[in-house]
């Protein structure tokens, strides 16, 4: 009687332990995973689930036969239409405050009072928005570094970084300004992007000349006769 009732409990124990086992493991197959589901549709576009679209690939388009992407076309959310939708009753703009009223509270591009992007943007360095907005940066190299040039030289950015006259540029671009000092050289030939109207003076007023270089080959222009 005893080695019966231990049996009785041996194989209940093992009956609960397979109802925890999971079936998917390849140790223990499932009935159910024999049967094959006929069942197959398309997740976004279910109107056209049973429709044949192989030939999609090799017909012509024409303006009879386009269609949208699947799931590229939504229904309109329909607002104020009961409250089963969620978008019933206040449509979703809450019950209070100023964004909740009829009609549009603010204007375009209102931020609350603090400055808003369309006012920001025009005052960011480097970012023009528009005519009057355009500006080229130059890097400036002083008269006053002119003055240790030899008589008859020919002078660069590149011969002053060299001599130690002048340091390194942020900028690509070079254009030739009144210093605070006198300008000392005499007969020296200056080659820049671009000069002030009083440093060429200046230059030339001393037996020099002032050569203008193109901003993206470098090469030396030839001076444009009036």
């Amino acid at each position: 009687m005893v080695r019966t009732l231990i049996l009785a409990a041996l194989v209940g124990a093992a009956a609960a332990f397979s109802s925890f086992t999971p079936c998917n493991l390849p140790t223990h197959t499932s009935t159910r995973s024999s049967k094959s589901s006929n069942l197959s549709m398309k997740i976004y576009d279910w109107k056209r689930r049973t429709a044949d679209e192989s030939a999609i690939h090799t017909e012509e388009f024409t303006f009879d036969n386009l269609r949208s992407a699947p799931g590229s076309r939504k229904r309109k959310n329909r607002k104020g239409r009961g409250i089963a939708a969620g978008q019933g009753a206040t449509c979703g703009f809450g019950m209070r405050g100023q964004k909740s009223r009829s009609g549009r509270p603010t204007r375009p591009g209102f931020e609350g009072g603090q400055q808003p992007l369309y006012r920001r943007l025009p005052k960011f360095t480097g970012r023009p928005t528009g005519p009057g907005h355009s500006k080229t940066l130059y890097n400036l190299i002083k008269l006053d570094e002119l003055n240790g040039a030899a008589e008859g030289s020919t002078i660069t950015f590149d011969s002053l970084l060299e001599t130690g006259a002048t340091t390194k540029a942020k900028e690509s671009i070079h254009k030739v300004v009144v210093g605070r000092e006198a300008f000392a050289a005499k007969g020296i030939t200056v080659q820049a992007h671009a000069f002030t109207k009083s440093a060429r003076e200046a230059i030339e007023g001393a037996g020099g000349k002032c050569e203008l270089l193109s901003p993206t080959t470098g090469a030396v222009l030839e001076p444009v006769v009036a």
